[in-house]
């Protein structure tokens, strides 16, 4: 195990958050629970890698925004990586985490950051008011990752958390520049 990656999940209020994080490491999510307000919580999870590791993270869950609200400054410094998470029956949510994302991008500083967006709560299909296609052309456009999860069903939560843990500790790349060089090529002797 690594160094243990930090990062904000945050999205407008009662998109789901926090039953997300609850779902995901423990299991314990009752659906139709009363939501509840978070000021920040921390989770520390061990996810498996798609390289078989496990890598330590700590989820900072964030306070939802309402109108009016900003999303405090901080978090952009620190941060490893990102969950931003809208409700698909909730078109002004999609619209905040549009505004989010502008926010990491103008604010972090050139550092290089892991970004997921969750479409939450897909088992309201029948309440769906952001189309699918949009969303994951919006994503495709901005270079993002999204999935569409429902905490009733932990198994679609698997997937992007394995993809954010496996991206923030991909070993770094190899250099494209040559370390060895060959010493016949051009060196301008002629053997005659």
């Amino acid at each position: 195990m690594g160094k243990s990656c930090k990062v904000v999940v945050c999205g407008q209020a009662a998109v789901g958050k926090t039953a997300v994080l609850e779902q995901l490491l423990y299991a314990n999510h009752v659906a139709g629970s009363e939501p509840m307000e978070t000021l920040e919580d921390i989770y520390i999870g061990s996810i498996e890698t798609d390289r078989g590791t496990r890598e330590q993270v700590r989820f900072y869950d964030t306070r939802g925004l309402r109108d009016g609200m900003e999303f405090p400054r901080h978090y952009y410094s620190f941060a490893d990586g990102f969950v931003l998470v809208y409700s698909i029956d909730s078109k002004e949510s999609f619209k905040r985490m549009e505004a989010l994302k502008k926010d990491i991008d103008r604010h972090r500083d050139k550092k290089e950051v892991t970004i997921v967006v969750l479409g939450n709560k897909l088992d309201k299909q029948d309440e769906r008011r952001v189309d699918s296609n949009m969303a994951q052309n919006w994503a495709k456009t901005e270079k993002v990752r999204l999935w569409e999860v429902s905490v009733v069903d932990r198994r679609t939560l698997i997937e992007p958390f394995v993809y954010l843990a496996s991206k923030m500790t991909q070993p770094q790349s190899k250099s494209t520049f040559p370390l060895s060089r060959n010493k016949n090529k051009g060196s301008g002797s002629a053997d005659s």
